[in-house]
């Protein structure tokens, strides 16, 4: 059954230009409206929340982790949903359900309740509308896969850049519970009506075929027809699955942990907010040109070797935030923690289609998603405990430093797979 709900035969579409471009252009706008669920959106409210309600740091970064862990167990089911019904009826179903998730949060007031909403809103922001565009755009490109999601990160780090800034002015002006009403109503009026009209599951389904350059060319299926596709089952049995889900659980531990702790760790070398804002801000408008570098790298050179030279990018700057005591050396932090973050995810994104084909991506990248939010709940409380513990964060930094070097090895010898055809 539902084999038969994602390949429905649907009528052909007739555009100008191949149909795979307005995938792109939706499943950016689907990155960017995970920004409720991201961690760069919600350390803008941690203090309000601090400040209100007189918990601790520790008890919010428990909170979040614990929600986060739990919102990471339940996207293997999410995966496996979007292999079942198909992108277009999931993005339809979780923009309109992450939409509910930001009315709730506008209404905390308790522990509980704040548990809940980070716990929604990870599942649906962070987890599936990552998860969703990540698996409907590798559908429609093979060898142009790399810039395809390049471009489509462009919403990831719009988000990332306009995401911290827009919620502190909405903060300033009308107060956090706005914010997150704002959010929901952008969601339900942007993105769910474009999901539902527009989006398609497969080029197959609609007359068309990957990497098409128009939809009057001539199909050229052989890309498609020489594709390699993996079941989850086998690729689990691969060296390669589980040592790239490793490499995928350490970006989203050490990132998450300085992004939920940034402004504190700022204050604490001698700067403020401004600078924790400035810092994100950079980071994701230098990540931004850089996802178009990745996508040209990991068409043309193996993926694996990128993905290692991420890693060395990544100890670089942990290296740097530990000497971060003016704006300058701040700026030159966010430059390398952007770059780094710019090729990471699009090699990372490109890797699993790349390694075990389209037909079951789902299901893998529902399993890869769920490491990449266990892996960044895992971050936050840490940082938090080792503030409370010892007044700074020295200590977590130098521990997170052996992450990039575990993660340049397993790259490094994460070869592709090859599958034995009878």
């Amino acid at each position: 059954m539902g084999t038969r709900l994602l390949h429905s035969p649907q009528r052909v579409i007739h555009t100008p230009i191949y149909y795979g471009w307005l995938m792109v252009l939706i499943g950016g706008l689907g990155v960017f409206f995970s920004a409720p669920g991201q961690t760069y959106s919600n350390s803008i409210f941690i203090d309000y929340y601090i400040r209100d309600f007189g918990w601790s740091r520790s008890l919010v970064s428990g909170i979040y982790s614990g929600a986060t862990l739990i919102a990471g167990f339940l996207l293997m089911f999410i995966g496996r949903m979007v292999d079942r019904f198909g992108p277009r009826i999931m993005m339809t179903i979780v923009g309109a359900l992450l939409a509910l998730a930001c009315f709730w949060n506008s209404f905390v007031f308790t522990p509980v309740m704040l548990f809940v909403g980070f716990l929604t809103v990870r599942l649906l922001g962070q987890g599936s509308m990552t998860l969703l565009p990540n698996t409907l755009v590798p559908q429609w490109f093979i060898r142009k896969r790399g810039r395809a999601l390049s471009l489509m990160m462009i919403g990831g780090f719009a988000g990332a850049t306009l995401a911290p800034i827009f919620n502190a002015w909405m903060i300033d002006h009308w107060g956090w519970p706005t914010a997150w009403r704002i959010w929901g109503i952008l969601l339900l009026v942007v993105f769910v009506p474009l999901a539902a009209i527009f989006v398609r599951n497969r080029p197959e389904d609609v007359g068309l075929v990957p990497d098409q350059t128009g939809s009057n060319s001539q199909p050229d299926p052989s890309a498609a027809l020489n594709e390699t596709n993996w079941t989850l089952r086998e690729a689990m049995q691969t060296h390669a699955f589980w040592l790239i889900l490793l490499c995928v659980s350490f970006p989203a531990l050490v990132n998450t942990g300085l992004t939920f702790h940034l402004t504190s760790i700022m204050e604490e070398q001698g700067l403020g907010v401004s600078t924790a804002a400035l810092v994100l801000s950079l980071m994701a408008g230098i990540g931004f040109p850089m996802t178009f570098v990745g996508g040209i790298a990991v068409d043309r050179y193996p993926v694996n070797r990128v993905l290692a030279f991420v890693f060395l990018l990544q100890l670089s700057f942990l290296v740097l935030i530990l000497n971060v005591h003016s704006v300058t050396t701040a700026v030159l932090f966010a430059v390398v923690w952007g770059a780094c973050n710019g090729l990471g995810q699009i090699v990372l994104n490109a890797i699993w289609p790349q390694y075990f084909g389209r037909r079951h991506l789902g299901s893998i990248k529902g399993i890869v998603m769920a490491v990449t939010v266990v892996g960044s709940a895992l971050g936050p409380l840490p940082y938090g405990m080792t503030y409370d513990w010892f007044g700074g964060y020295t200590e977590v930094i130098l521990a997170t430093m052996t992450c990039p070097i575990i993660g340049t090895a397993a790259a490094w010898a994460s070869k592709a797979p090859e599958k034995d055809v009878i």
